[in-house]
């Protein structure tokens, strides 16, 4: 299909881009365009005006932050991935990166742009909410931080207000932590049918931590806070798992049907739980 029409500014800063989107009434940013350029295809959404903000090069960097990682809203999957920093100050998010679509995807998908599409199915979003990040927005009266676990309010909904722009993720820094991101696709480079994020930290043979979040399971993405209170030790791997579904409200669909998502939550929770421990 072909999209409605609508007109296209290129915004030359952030401050531009929130000037510009507040110029229309229905406005939208245009980051990567993986998950809007369909949308528009498909006439499931119609704009009447697009800001794009990929030519913001201030908003693609990853840079060390003392206990945190900044990265920059427009930085790349691909960038994501092989950032040395991110690498090496947390993994689990290069890992996930490196699980997102195909190598086309990855070179023009944004991590910003991810967060603020908001698809139950994405990677980020739960891989992030485990991680306890923070995204910083910047709109006409200036600067806020949200944590990512408040960021998204539901299927396709955050609390970006109309003229704001997502400008950088602030991640905390793993540090000597066990980890695993697990995910079931019916096809390589499929949205998730169901994902987990698991980081353990362990001491003594008991678990000091654990956060699990799931990617799929409701409307946004659920931190599995039972199944967390019941690792208390490597032993209980099996009690977290059942305990994992508690607030979730998986939906059914062409890719599997809520039953079918409650059980591959359990069974992946149980594997990436012993991945995390054992590493």
């Amino acid at each position: 299909m072909i999209p409605a029409p609508f007109d296209y500014e290129v915004a030359e800063s952030v401050e531009h881009a929130v000037e510009l989107l507040g110029s229309r009434e229905d406005a939208k940013v245009l980051a990567g365009g993986h998950s809007l350029i369909p949308l528009l295809r498909l006439r499931f959404t119609r704009p009447a005006l697009l800001v794009d903000i990929g030519r913001i090069d201030e908003l693609r960097y990853v840079r060390d932050a003392g206990d945190k990682l900044a990265i920059g809203g427009m930085t790349r999957h691909h960038n994501v991935q092989h950032d040395p920093l991110v690498q090496e100050h947390c993994p689990v998010l290069s890992y996930a990166a490196g699980l997102i679509g195909d190598p086309q995807v990855r070179h023009r998908g944004t991590i910003g742009g991810s967060l603020a599409h908001a698809d139950p199915a994405a990677d980020f979003p739960a891989v992030l909410t485990a991680l306890e990040a923070e995204v910083v927005i910047r709109g006409p009266e200036g600067e806020r931080t949200v944590p990512v676990g408040e960021f998204v309010t539901g299927v396709f909904d955050t609390v970006l207000r109309p003229q704001d722009v997502l400008t950088e993720i602030r991640v905390p820094k793993l540090g000597p932590t066990g980890w695993s991101y697990l995910k079931f696709t019916r096809r390589a480079q499929d949205w998730a049918t169901v994902g987990v994020t698991a980081i353990v930290r362990r001491s003594n043979g008991t678990v000091d931590s654990a956060a699990i979040a799931l990617t799929n399971m409701a409307p946004k993405p659920v931190r599995a806070k039972a199944a967390e209170q019941a690792l208390t030790t490597p032993n209980d791997i099996e009690a977290a798992a059942e305990a994992s579904l508690e607030g979730t409200d998986p939906p059914s669909d062409t890719q599997g049907s809520a039953d079918y998502r409650r059980h591959l939550a359990r069974v992946l929770v149980r594997r990436a739980l012993g991945e995390a421990i054992s590493s």
